[in-house]
């Protein structure tokens, strides 16, 4: 017998509809994924800061810090990825029916886990946004200095040089970031999300000039 077979959905009065009328705009699942140091938390956190002046209602999931809490009795494996990737995108479904902009920084770098994602958060509410970086401009940058240890053999199952990473192969967005200023990243973005209606007119709020930074 599944669990589920004893427990029931309790749909609430207050529905996703009505929370996105209180807010202002739309709720969405933005999915970064690529590269570790490819850029997808400065990314993801430069789209939050704009759309925080827009007064819009947001929130980054970022890799590193879910793995200090939600995360952190999860390893590296492929099991355990897909574990952290599944209790991420069930957050995500949830903040999504709040009405939140929800930004997600995750590697995810296999293709069943990310087509999941688009299927349980659902098509229309999900966007794949590939940070495309070279593996040697991920390398040169390498602020964390993870690379330098998978290189050393002091990190196992590290994507991009003991583990594999599978290139989205329809994404939403690619984004060259080992090529892009963040700005222009950004406002890709952006864009998107303006052109899909879940914000308003960007206006004349400006981006702070952030230098990129790794995720």
């Amino acid at each position: 017998m599944n669990i589920t077979d004893n427990i029931v959905w309790h749909d609430g009065t207050v529905t996703r509809a009505r929370r996105q009328q209180l807010n202002g705009h739309k709720g969405v699942v933005v999915w970064f994924t690529g590269l570790s140091g490819a850029g997808k938390s400065t990314i993801a956190h430069a789209v939050e800061e704009h759309l925080h002046h827009m007064g819009c209602r947001t929130y980054v999931f970022d890799g590193d810090n879910v793995r200090h809490g939600l995360c952190s009795d999860l390893g590296f494996s492929d099991a355990d990825r897909h574990e952290n990737i599944r209790r991420i995108g069930e957050m995500a479904r949830l903040f999504l029916d709040t009405g939140i902009v929800t930004l997600a920084a995750f590697i995810t770098p296999f293709n069943e886990n990310r087509e999941w994602l688009r299927q349980r958060v659902g098509p229309d509410d999900f966007v794949e946004v590939f940070c495309d970086c070279s593996v040697e401009v991920c390398e040169q940058r390498d602020v964390k200095g993870l690379y330098r240890r998978a290189r050393l053999g002091e990190i196992k199952g590290f994507t991009g040089i003991s583990a594999p990473y599978e290139p989205p192969g329809n994404p939403d967005i690619v984004l060259r970031t080992d090529q892009e200023e963040l700005q222009e990243s950004v406002n890709k973005v952006l864009q998107l999300l303006l052109e899909r209606g879940v914000v308003g007119s960007m206006g004349s709020h400006h981006m702070q000039d952030n230098r990129r930074g790794s995720d």
